[in-house]
């Protein structure tokens, strides 16, 4: 039995991903000068969309972009991408950037903004993951741009080969103001006292969906103070969370953690699913 491909699309055309191609003037390309969300695929349906959608225009507005496509643009291509790919459980990234320009950093009148999505497969990951402290890397706690969604994923990037380097599967990433951040690609929420924690905006984290969720619900709270690395050693356990998946840390550096049986139930609380619904196979 063949297993589903990635599909793309980009401006009318549908392919795969590596067969559809953007102009080497694309802003995108040469600056990052866009936004992205991505967004899972479960059971054939989109999860959160609605939320997604509005982060991606909150994103847009802080780098002064034209408002990306609405739902009314975006689900008809989300839907005909899941029947075109026949992806049941998937990762969808839409992205939005200002499009192609002359060279240099001067914005481009509007009108030349580019849209293009891709579905690929993905199950969502529960699995526990080991982490370091980058040394290296910090979250900037003053700038905006920490609170969009960008195409620039640089820092991430370093930071997860630091870790890797040390031989873990992810980095940690504190903040320019105090304590600890966020993951490279994900939220960090901390189990302290039966409830859970979780770095305030003003570290400069991500604003997740998921973890907006977990706030909306009541499932956690921003944490009042900073939360310092000597933290993940006192609490119950702790997790890295984003749209993709719930990752339990199961140690920081050479030191096992306490750990939670598994971030399916927080995840499939979050998504209102059956956590057997949601966690891996096997």
């Amino acid at each position: 039995m063949s297993h589903p491909e990635a599909i793309a699309w980009l401006e009318g055309r549908w392919g795969h991903p590596d067969e559809l191609t953007l102009p080497l003037s694309e802003r995108g390309l040469l600056l990052a000068d866009g936004v992205f969300e991505t967004v899972l695929v479960l059971h054939g349906q989109p999860q959160l969309l609605h939320a997604h959608l509005e982060r991606w225009q909150r994103s847009a507005a802080l780098l002064h972009l034209p408002t990306p496509p609405d739902a009314s643009v975006v689900e008809p291509l989300i839907q005909a991408a899941i029947t075109r790919s026949g992806i049941n459980a998937g990762a969808l990234r839409l992205n939005w950037s200002r499009g192609a320009s002359a060279r240099g950093l001067t914005v481009p009148a509007p009108g030349g903004e580019r849209c293009w999505l891709q579905l690929s497969p993905v199950t969502p990951l529960l699995s526990p993951v080991t982490v370091i402290v980058s040394h290296h890397e910090r979250r900037n706690a003053s700038s905006r741009l920490s609170q969009a969604k960008r195409f620039d994923y640089s820092q991430a990037i370093a930071a997860r080969s630091e870790a890797i380097a040390a031989g873990a599967g992810d980095a940690l990433l504190m903040s320019s103001a105090g304590g600890l951040c966020c993951g490279t690609a994900a939220n960090l929420l901390l189990h302290c006292g039966g409830r859970w924690l979780t770095p305030a905006l003003a570290s400069g984290c991500l604003p997740g969906v998921m973890r907006q969720r977990a706030l909306n619900l009541g499932l956690a709270q921003e944490s009042e103070a900073p939360l310092e690395p000597e933290a993940l050693l006192s609490c119950d356990g702790a997790v890295l969370l984003n749209s993709l998946g719930c990752r339990p840390i199961s140690q920081l550096g050479p030191t096992a953690l306490a750990q939670l049986a598994d971030g399916g139930a927080l995840f499939a609380a979050l998504l209102g699913s059956p956590q057997a619904e949601v966690s891996e196979p096997g």
